[in-house]
């Protein structure tokens, strides 16, 4: 497996031939998704839909104007999955973008679908994680997805499912050409393990934050391994209260929470890629600003003790 392009805790932004500033995105440093080379502030799509992540947004032409303003900041990693919306965060960065720049990469979810009452839902027989590939290719109008996660929504998964059957599925998408490369989200350090034994595995996503470090044990193997580990939630979805210590901290530094969050988890392992999401363009520019924030090693010592009991076990 490709390790990281940085050994430190932060890795140091590499500098252009001519030593000008790197772009935005690109000042937290880069990171390896298995072959590829990618700066370690990405962008999630998941907000460019309506209410409840169901239906279009309500100024499409914004949504459209924050995807095009990422690729101009220099992220360069998109999440994404046709089940948001469903059937619209994928259009609207076709939409925004196509024809592609060609060192984007797409990276898309599968293995779940939603309801029509808006439920989430598993969706990870081979049967239908085939379908939903072929409907993210579909609506993003490429011939393959460069990274695509299989989600194991495990409490929804069918009793006569196997979770090791739905990577051998992954794996005959990679061979047909459907998908280039295998990821894996919402899953146990066990899982990571069997999916390792089936197949090489380049990224993890998994819900992760400053206040909730509950997966810090596939987190430090990611780490361990070269596998890109791409925190969702990573600013708590809206629900992370803020502790005063956070917030003095923030206005102390003359920055937002959410700023300090986002660079707290760069700082925090040289695996982790963000992947923050928003539909407006001047969220989305303070979000992508964190990567330049630095932070000392008492104010990571500050945030690190932030953590509820239990939370860096991994349990």
């Amino acid at each position: 497996m490709v390790a990281p392009d940085s050994t430190p805790s932060r890795p140091v932004a590499d500098p252009s031939p001519t030593g000008a500033v790197p772009v935005p995105a690109q000042a937290a440093g880069w990171v390896r998704i298995g072959d590829l080379r990618v700066p370690r502030v990405g962008f999630g799509t998941m907000r460019l839909t309506g209410p409840d992540i169901w239906g279009p947004p309500a100024d499409p032409a914004a949504a459209r104007a924050t995807v095009r303003r990422a690729v101009e900041l220099g992220v360069r990693v998109l999440d994404t999955a046709w089940y948001y919306g469903p059937d619209t965060a994928n259009a609207v960065v076709r939409e925004a973008l196509s024809p592609y720049p060609d060192d984007l990469v797409l990276v898309s979810k599968l293995g779940g679908a939603r309801g029509p009452d808006r439920s989430w839902t598993a969706a990870c027989r081979p049967e239908q994680l085939r379908a939903g590939a072929e409907k993210d290719l579909a609506q993003l109008g490429v011939d393959a997805v460069d990274v695509a996660h299989l989600r194991w929504l495990g409490e929804h998964a069918p009793a006569d499912v196997r979770f090791e059957d739905a990577v051998e599925a992954m794996v005959a998408l990679r061979e047909d050409g459907l998908v280039r490369r295998i990821g894996l989200s919402s899953v146990t350090l066990s899982q990571l393990e069997a999916a390792q034994a089936i197949t090489d595995i380049v990224t993890v996503s998994n819900p992760y934050n400053l206040l909730d470090r509950h997966d810090e044990a596939v987190l430090r193997r990611c780490a361990a391994e070269g596998i890109a580990y791409l925190p969702f939630f990573p600013l708590g979805a809206g629900s992370m209260g803020v502790p005063a210590p956070l917030s003095a901290l923030a206005e102390r530094r003359g920055v937002a929470v959410g700023q300090i969050a986002l660079a707290w988890l760069l700082a925090h392992s040289p695996a982790v890629v963000v992947i923050p999401g928003t539909s407006q363009v001047a969220h989305l520019e303070q979000n992508v600003a964190a990567a330049s924030v630095q932070l000392s090693p008492d104010e990571m010592a500050l945030l690190d003790s932030l953590a509820t009991p239990g939370d860096e076990t991994g349990a």
